[in-house]
């Protein structure tokens, strides 16, 4: 496969072995195409839960958070995180 870069993304990749950052050109290009397949998992993961999230809402699972009662939800959530960081201490 040939791939033409952008005269920003070639001075990008001649920098980069030039600072010791990467070898050759090919080791740029697969980083580039590595990271670009983790943000596509998190993307994918995302719409995932978000579809999830959705179909709760939709079940009529979840809360209702108003401005009230907001500081017991952040202290909800602070206090199992709390609890988590100490059982994850513990073992």
């Amino acid at each position: 496969m040939d791939v033409v870069l952008t005269p920003d993304q070639e001075v990008l990749v001649r920098q980069a072995i030039e600072t010791g950052r990467f070898r050759r050109e090919e080791d740029a290009v697969q980083e580039a195409l590595a990271l670009w397949a983790e943000r596509e998992r998190n993307r994918a993961a995302f719409l995932a839960s978000l579809d999830e999230a959705e179909a709760s809402a939709a079940r009529g699972e979840g809360r209702v958070v108003s401005p009230e009662s907001m500081r017991e939800l952040v202290e909800e959530i602070h206090q199992r995180g709390l609890a988590r960081h100490s059982a994850d201490k513990s073992s």
